[in-house]
Formats: structure tokens, C-alpha cells, sequence
């Protein structure tokens, strides 16, 4: 599986792309993908997304990362990953009827982004001051 990681250097800083590629070594270490997926990191909203998206065919996540705190933007990514997953994995179609809020497709997407969040960050004690914008 290849990650194409499109514009992240132009709307996440240095240590926030550092910390990104991590995150995305343990998603992919948790919830494992085999298809190629790219991920735009954009700083403004794609079609109808708030704060995230995921289009099929080729698999694309798009991730609004402008002005975000980076816990922030990575529960997005995860709810995204999660998505993917589903579709990957779970035989989701991307032809499916899925409600935009709540039901069991966007339920799991919402746990499963929490919980790789929070894990990370267990694992992770030295980075919570970054995920966190917290002064040093």
C-alpha cells in the first residue's frame, strides 16, 4: 500500500508532518490498508465536507488541516482512515446510501477515529504538548 500525501507541506507545519507520517504508521500498523491512497491536505473545505472527506475510485481522503490543532487533525484523518477501511475491508460500496450523521457506517468512523487518537497519544506521552499546541 502506497500513501500519496498531497499538499501537506503546504498547510502543516515541519513538526506537524512529522508527527502526521506517525500517526499514519500506526493507523496503518492498527487498520491495516492494502489499496494505494492519496490524502490532500487542503486549507479550505472540499465539496461538502466539514472537516474531512473520503472519495472513491481511486481511494482519495481529503483532510482540512489550515489552522487546526494537530489532535484535531488527526481525529479527521482517522474518521477518514476508518472510512477507507470500511470500504477496503468491510465491503462497503462507494455507491452505498450512508447517512451523512449517525447510523452504523459514520458510528464506527466516529469510534474507531477516538480511540486511534487517544491510543496514539498513550503511546505517545512526548508528543502531547505538540498535539496539544501547548507552549514548551
Amino acid at each position: 500500500m502506497k500513501l500519496d500525501l498531497i499538499d501537506i507541506k503546504r498547510n502543516c507545519s515541519e513538526e506537524q508532518t512529522e508527527v502526521i507520517k506517525k500517526f499514519l504508521e500506526y493507523l496503518q500498523k492498527e487498520l491495516p490498508l492494502k489499496d494505494d491512497v492519496k490524502i490532500h491536505f487542503t486549507s479550505e473545505r472540499y465539496e461538502h465536507m466539514t472537516t474531512g472527506l473520503r472519495i472513491g475510485s481511486p481511494s482519495t481522503i481529503y483532510v482540512l488541516s489550515n489552522h487546526r490543532m494537530i489532535s484535531d487533525i488527526l481525529r479527521t484523518l482517522s474518521h477518514e482512515w476508518a472510512h477507507e477501511f470500511q470500504h477496503q475491508k468491510l465491503g462497503l460500496r462507494n455507491d452505498a446510501n450512508v447517512p451523512a450523521i449517525g447510523g452504523p457506517v459514520e458510528d464506527f468512523a466516529n469510534t474507531i477515529a477516538g480511540i486511534m487518537v487517544k491510543s496514539f497519544e498513550t503511546n505517545h506521552p512526548e508528543l502531547k504538548k505538540i498535539l496539544y499546541n501547548e507552549a514548551n
